[in-house]
């Protein structure tokens, strides 16, 4: 039976917060919708106390920026962008055209087109999150997106020169430094002197989330990541100090990161607690890693490793690290989550900066019906069909037009029914 030994934030209270951040990104995308570069400008200067002449960053600034750094540190950003880079072109390979004939005469195929433009949000304003230009920026270019556009929040007061550097060794054809939901809408509605886009990638706190999520239809997306979600599965192979390593790793991202441990094991689940507490004394970022734990963090202990399994899927976390006898097990049967992380020698983070993997990943349980994101997001699937032989028009046609009078669609039977017309008397 699973037994809940540590409870999160109560999902009412949870509820009251999502109501007032869905009015608030409500309200700004009124606003920006209806006053452009204006209502971003006066945003950003609320918001992150940033209002340059230009949002978009001239080459000289993003040459200065890549200049900044040092040789060190442009090369461990060229290598995870390798890694990336090449995990995502295995995925653009799988991916092919094709073209069958179905009946004599009857072709069908479809086509793999990337779309045409893409807003990528790389979050910024409390950590640089360096990575997230790899994930979305590099991974549209290698789908093959003509048109990519990147936009970050300032950092210390001005554009962070490691997220500029990434963004631009990714392949962005345009770079901002602006942040928030005005950048979301920025990039998804347009203004004056930024051209809206067809789709909008990236990470974000909640409000981006939001945002995001409001914009649906009028843009696509990638999918809903919000607030970071970590779930760890360990047995008694796996000690407190590395379990709570890999919860606490993640609950430093802000205060509402869920970070949860699901165990069959009784003596781990009863030590943790103490070894949060010893490692929140010595980690730099406690402050916010203490309030996700505390109000968001979980353990759950479970009497077997099946139960673990349905437990797992019932939470649909983003990230599961799998620190088990038989990690491959719940590769074998589990069905929702965003990625999995498997045994003691990787973990979350391998995934979130270098692996290779994309690290956005669905969010709030949308792992029971999405994956995370990859050059597929970018890709259009789209179909089409050829007909080469007047036999092959009226043989379909006989058949479409009974399927049409059985639903009570007249126009679409005549469509069927002059075919036959034509079509039939010539192979009469």
């Amino acid at each position: 039976m699973v037994k809940h030994l540590k409870h999160s934030k109560p999902q009412q209270v949870k509820s009251e917060i999502n109501a007032q951040v869905r009015d608030t990104v409500s309200s700004i995308l009124a606003d920006i919708t209806e006053r452009g570069d204006l209502a971003v400008r006066e945003y950003s200067e609320r918001f992150d106390k940033w209002a340059p002449q230009s949002f978009r960053l001239s080459q000289a600034e993003i040459d200065a920026c890549v200049a900044s750094l040092s040789a060190e540190t442009l090369e461990d950003i060229r290598f995870a962008q390798a890694q990336v880079r090449r995990f995502a072109q295995v995925q653009r390979d799988a991916l092919r055209d094709v073209e069958v004939e179905t009946l004599p005469g009857v072709v069908l195929g479809h086509r793999n087109i990337p779309v045409n433009s893409v807003g990528c949000y790389i979050p910024g304003g409390k950590y640089p999150l360096v990575a997230s230009a790899h994930m979305s920026v590099l991974t549209a270019k290698v789908a093959g997106v003509k048109r990519v556009i990147a936009a970050a929040p300032p950092f210390n007061g001005k554009p962070s020169p490691a997220i500029v550097a990434a963004m631009h060794l990714a392949g962005a054809d345009e770079i901002y430094c602006v942040g928030g939901v005005q950048a979301i809408a920025a990039m998804a509605l347009g203004t004056e002197s930024i051209a809206p886009v067809d789709m909008i990638v990236g990470p974000g706190n909640a409000f981006v989330a939001e945002a995001k999520r409001q914009l649906f239809g009028r843009v696509g997306i990638d999918l809903l990541a919000g607030p970071t979600e970590t779930l760890i599965i360990a047995d008694d192979t796996c000690d407190a100090e590395l379990a709570v390593a890999d919860l606490l790793g993640q609950a430093e991202h802000g205060p509402n990161s869920p970070a949860i441990l699901l165990t069959n094991c009784e003596a781990l689940a009863r030590a943790v607690p103490a070894e949060i507490e010893r490692q929140l004394a010595v980690l730099e970022t406690a402050p916010i890693a203490r309030v996700a734990w505390e109000e968001y963090g979980e353990i759950i202990l479970c009497d077997s490793v099946d139960e673990m399994i349905r437990e797992a899927d019932r939470i649909a976390s983003e990230h599961v690290q799998v620190m088990t006898r038989d990690p491959d097990y719940f590769l074998k049967h589990m069905t929702n989550y965003g990625a999995l992380f498997l045994g003691p020698r990787t973990n979350v983070s391998y995934g979130d900066k270098v692996i290779g993997t994309n690290h956005t990943l669905p969010t709030s349980k949308a792992a029971r019906y999405t994956g995370g994101l990859w050059v597929g997001k970018f890709i259009k699937t789209c179909t089409y069909q050829r007909v080469l032989t007047d036999e092959a028009s009226a043989l379909v046609g006989e058949y479409c037009s009974r399927l049409c009078a059985l639903e009570g669609f007249a126009g679409h039977k005549e469509q069927a029914d002059i075919r036959v017309r034509r079509y039939g008397k010539a192979t009469a």
